[in-house]
């Protein structure tokens, strides 16, 4: 796999705000597996990787050719062509996924701490 296009899917994956985990699964794969397909490590075919784009959202040929800064303008531009202000929709796009970032993090976190205490009830304390 060429590596733009790998680094292409984990741009947008990224920028929908999908986790490695929820592509795996829409994929029916595991998450060590679609981190290899990021990661360059498996052959992607194009089969997979219309999978991928149907997942994203996206065409095969927007994957292919991603741009972030061409993306980040037009988001960045209404129907007018005008750009618009950073206090209109895009502060409460921004702020929505960092809401949603702190929300996986405290999972993520609570997961971790979970774990933790299974352990320790399992070896005892360090």
């Amino acid at each position: 796999m060429a590596p733009s296009i790998k680094n292409q899917i984990k741009s947008i994956r990224e920028l929908k705000n999908y986790t490695q985990e929820y592509m795996a699964n829409q994929l029916g794969v595991t998450q060590a597996g679609y981190s290899k397909i990021e990661k360059g490590k498996t052959v992607l075919t194009y089969v997979k990787l219309v999978e991928i784009a149907n997942i994203l959202e996206v065409s095969v040929e927007d994957v292919i050719s991603f741009d972030s800064q061409k993306y980040f303008n037009k988001i960045n531009r209404n129907n007018n062509g005008n750009i618009l202000s950073s206090t209109d929709n895009n502060s409460t796009a921004l702020k929505k996924l960092y809401e949603d970032k702190i929300m996986l993090l405290e999972k993520l976190l609570e997961r971790t701490e979970v774990e933790l205490n299974r352990y320790k009830e399992k070896f005892g304390e360090v």
